[in-house]
């Protein structure tokens, strides 16, 4: 979950941003500020990742408040004129918004802060979710606790993964990239069969052309970069094969 503030001295502005964050899953609104001081106040706390913060602002303005931070959080810059943009930018901010603000644009914009979230977090912090053989992963504003036993494969959907699970029709959708789950999953037990696919393979069943095949004609494929890999397993244990 990505903690976010929303700094800006127009209300109409605070309310659109608001209403934004409210449709993004995994980014949450910890505060709406009107002013640079009110924003320093929350961010004092530490619990914030992100901030949406308004360049033109009375007294301290946007990019004042980013400089005055010894540890500033990940920052969109927002405001109506463009000439700031370059401003934004040698502070190193993550992007740039320009009013009025389209939500493309913000989605857009999430999408970054995603990727510099998931690069910062170190690799132990979800290895720390792994708990007596299960997983704990946010989906939807709760932590679920998924017993890795009954994981059949993972999918990976850009900024997400899917999991899908025995005994459960849809998938738990987690804001995660593949590589961190992966590196907190057993290796004997789970392969990447395809860049976008990771599977138990305690739990496969059946494999068809280039390609396992689960209950209910649901397959995963197998890619070219990892068939190798995933028949010399197979291989091993083929009580059909010459001796």
């Amino acid at each position: 979950m990505i903690r976010c503030i929303i700094v800006d001295d127009e209300p109409l502005a605070v309310a659109q941003l608001e209403n934004y964050v409210e449709r993004v899953p995994f980014l949450v609104n910890v505060g709406s500020c009107s002013s640079a001081a009110e924003a320093m106040e929350i961010l004092s706390s530490g619990n914030v990742d992100a901030m949406f913060v308004d360049i033109n602002m009375p007294d301290i303005d946007g990019v004042q408040l980013v400089r005055s931070l010894a540890r500033p959080p990940m920052v969109v810059f927002t405001t109506a004129y463009s000439e700031y943009a370059i401003e934004g930018f040698k502070l190193d901010a993550v992007d740039y918004l320009l009013k009025p603000i389209a939500f493309d644009d913000f989605l857009k914009a999430f999408n970054k802060l995603n990727r510099f979230f998931n690069a910062a977090r170190p690799a132990a912090e979800l290895a720390d979710s792994v708990v007596n053989d299960c997983l704990y992963v946010k989906s939807d504003y709760r932590m679920l606790r998924v017993p890795i036993g009954s994981i059949k494969y993972i999918e990976s959907m850009s900024e997400y993964v899917r999991i899908f699970v025995e005994d459960n029709p849809k998938p738990i959708v987690s804001l995660l990239s593949m590589k961190k789950i992966e590196e907190c999953l057993p290796a004997e037990t789970f392969m990447r069969v395809h860049r976008s696919y990771l599977v138990n393979l305690n739990k496969v069943k059946e494999v068809s052309k280039m390609r396992i095949v689960y209950d209910g004609n649901v397959y995963v494929p197998i890619g070219d970069m990892y068939k190798d890999t995933f028949f010399e397993y197979i291989d091993k244990y083929f009580v059909g094969k010459n001796k």
